[in-house]
């Protein structure tokens, strides 16, 4: 539930931070290779699910949804940072790193600005 016209700005800014996420995962899947002797599916579960259970939350703007999923993008971003730094500043894991950092933020922000009018 949004509450004012920030809500609404931040929460379509968190819904875009939140598809470039899950698209940058789906493309470091397959780019530049995929890991040989892995399922794809199971590399997608892995990767995706976690992120996509918080799909309903994020489209609707509740406030519950956006403090665990910024719980769950703090692990993406460690991941991506860890993966940024053995890899040398490789161009996914640094797109990666951004954006999970970005859309904790922007979820943080959101919460500050979509709070309940008191009565």
């Amino acid at each position: 539930m949004l509450h004012n016209d920030k809500a609404k700005t931040t929460a379509r800014l968190t819904i875009a931070l939140y598809l470039g996420v899950l698209a940058t995962l789906l493309i470091t899947t397959f780019y530049p290779a995929p890991v040989e002797g892995v399922s794809l599916t199971l590399m997608l579960s892995v990767k995706l699910l976690p992120l996509l259970a918080f799909a309903v939350p994020v489209f609707r703007g509740h406030n519950r949804g956006y403090i665990w999923l910024a719980f769950v993008v703090i692990f993406y971003f460690t991941q991506a940072v860890v993966s940024a730094w053995l890899s040398e500043g490789a161009i996914g894991p640094m797109i990666l790193m951004i954006l999970t950092f970005l859309l904790f933020t922007v979820a943080m922000v959101h919460l500050k600005v979509n709070r309940p009018v008191a009565n």
